[in-house]
């Protein structure tokens, strides 16, 4: 099957491959270089920002896979737009955060926890409410 990506879809799939090379490469910076570095605590922050960045890596993929199936999926441009929001403001808050020890950053964190949400809300009211993806059989 020949299958042709759209211009949302390929840019979406492309943020997940390169996120995804990123937190497998953060993950192994935190595992071999900081374990005896940072205080314990810090250390649980890092894994914090490298657990959430590596769930929302599977969230950038369905967006582009979902942005494959619908051409015109405008709100799935806003669901990417927001889980990339997330992965900068809540990951790396938490990354900088453990890096340095500033807790001031933590004030961040919340927000890009909020974008993380309305890009979940925002796919799950278009997929279930709005029933985007219904069969036309």
């Amino acid at each position: 099957m020949d299958m042709k990506l759209n211009s949302l879809s390929r840019q979406a799939l492309s943020l997940a491959a390169i996120n995804g090379f990123f937190v497998v490469a953060i993950g192994a910076f935190g595992a071999h270089l900081l374990e005896q570095k940072i205080p314990a605590e810090l250390m649980s922050v890092f894994e914090t920002g490298v657990q959430y960045h590596m769930f929302h890596v599977l969230a950038l993929l369905s967006t582009g896979l979902l942005a494959a199936i619908k051409e015109d999926g405008v709100w799935l441009n806003w669901c990417l737009r927001l889980f990339m929001a997330g992965i900068i403001l809540f990951c790396g808050s938490l990354y900088v955060l453990a890096l340095t020890g500033i807790s001031r950053l933590g004030m961040i964190t919340p927000l890009g926890g909020v974008c993380f949400l309305a890009g979940w809300g925002l796919m799950f009211y278009f997929i279930v409410i709005k029933k985007e993806f219904t069969s036309h059989e």
